[in-house]
């Protein structure tokens, strides 16, 4: 003897016009509450502007050329190491020296650690003179990948400009 179970099928549900607007705005809802998230989150972390005009720094284009070419004419050689000291701190050391090898004097200096993605983590290098054409500077920087921008001036104008790549361990 066999017995049947018959179950009771319920009527397939209605797909109303309510019900496709609240999936619809349902679907949007969320999409523009991830999107505004998102563009919170990127407006609040993002810290590496390198200009606040482009068009002023189209401008002034032609007289960092103009520097650059009296730079290159000058032929100043200004090395730097910087290292790590015992406490963990960043040590720079400069010397200035002339196309004949002779030191530079009436010079001053300044230095900055320019992180290469965020300038809110950038270091000023406070540089003192500690001979002619020779300057020592300190700063806390972390490890990791830094531009080094160092910059020579005589009174108020700038005589040498240099960024380099470097890593601090």
């Amino acid at each position: 003897m066999s017995v049947i179970l018959e179950r009771k099928r319920k009527p397939p549900r209605e797909l109303t016009g309510l019900a496709v607007l609240l999936c619809f705005l349902g679907f949007f809802g969320v999409v523009f509450a991830v999107n505004a998230l998102l563009v919170q989150a990127a407006t609040s972390t993002f810290g590496g502007l390198e200009t606040g005009s482009s068009y002023k720094a189209g401008l002034m284009f032609a007289q960092e050329l103009a520097q650059a070419e009296r730079q290159e004419a000058r032929h100043w050689r200004v090395d730097g190491k910087l290292a790590r000291d015992r406490a963990g701190g960043a040590v720079l050391e400069l010397s200035a020296r002339d196309d004949r090898g002779a030191p530079l004097s009436g010079l001053t200096a300044q230095a900055r650690l320019a992180h290469p993605a965020d300038a809110r983590l950038d270091h000023d290098i406070a540089l003192n003179r500690i001979g002619a054409g020779a300057f020592h500077g300190e700063t806390q920087a972390q490890p990791g990948q830094w531009e080094l921008i160092v910059d020579l001036y005589r009174g108020d104008d700038r005589m040498f400009r240099s960024r380099n790549r470097v890593t601090l361990r």
